[in-house]
């Protein structure tokens, strides 16, 4: 089985539609089977996505008018045979992302040698950027990560399975380790810290995941580095996130 898979967190404020009239031209344009989403918040958006990117004839998420449950997109080239979408418990302190819904999307896709999990995700911010254990937004991630482990041990050990998207969460925090280890999952990055996060923004570091069951090799990359030109001429980076575009590869899964 081979698959070529994308994450990429769009940030939705800002020129959003203008950047994402360019990424959705450039999706389109790609040889990318699976692409997962965050921020897709605005059904403006959703709707510009599927006018651009036709070549993507199945597309998972979850309504919740006004907005799109999470901001969370998945759009294949191959059939989805299966969606689920696993909410996070809001927990405090209040905050506007609890708006949003966040949780975990998880899609079965039917590749041509076999079936792959995708599972795209966007954990809670932590607003303070502070990922020690005393910290309230650090313990809120930790719960979700805990939420997510549990999701993810619910698939068959035997299905290939891809968990990717923005964790909010740095490569090197125990609570991701602790995920990783819970989970069975390995880190594609193999512990590679280099920022996610444009450092231009903020100093965050790696909160972008790419994760893989055993048997499924990922060899990983970052892209949209560089600044694109918008609509109106002016260029602009496509988000405050880079993007994290992998090749997956494993044994024939097909169904007997």
């Amino acid at each position: 089985m081979q698959a070529r898979v994308l994450t990429f967190n769009t940030l939705f404020k800002g020129e959003a539609l203008a950047r994402m009239a360019v990424l959705a031209e450039t999706i389109e344009r790609s040889d990318y089977d699976v692409v997962c989403l965050q921020e897709v918040i605005s059904w403006r958006v959703l709707r510009l996505l599927r006018r651009v990117a036709t070549s993507y004839a199945h597309i998972a998420y979850l309504p919740m008018f006004p907005l799109v449950r999470g901001g969370l997109v998945t759009l294949s080239r191959h059939p989805v045979v299966r969606r689920h979408f696993r909410a996070y418990a809001p927990a405090p302190p209040a905050r506007p992302e609890w708006l949003l819904g966040k949780g975990a999307l998880f899609t079965r896709i039917r590749l041509p040698e076999g079936h792959l999990t995708v599972v795209n995700t966007h954990l809670s911010a932590n607003l303070d950027m502070d990922w020690s254990s005393s910290n309230v937004y650090a313990r809120v991630e930790k719960a979700e990560l805990e939420r997510l482990a549990a999701a993810v041990d619910r698939i068959p050990e035997t299905e290939p399975l891809v968990a990717m998207g923005d964790f909010n969460v740095p490569r090197d925090s125990p609570y991701l380790a602790e995920f990783i280890s819970s989970t069975g999952l390995r880190d594609a990055f193999g512990g590679d810290t280099e920022p996610t996060f444009r450092p231009e923004y903020a100093e965050i570091g790696a909160i972008d995941q790419l994760l893989v069951r055993p048997g499924l090799d990922a060899t990983t990359r970052l892209v949209f580095k560089e600044k694109v030109r918008l609509p109106s001429g002016r260029s602009a980076v496509l988000s405050d996130h880079y993007g994290i575009a992998a090749d997956l590869t494993a044994g024939s899964t097909r169904d007997a």
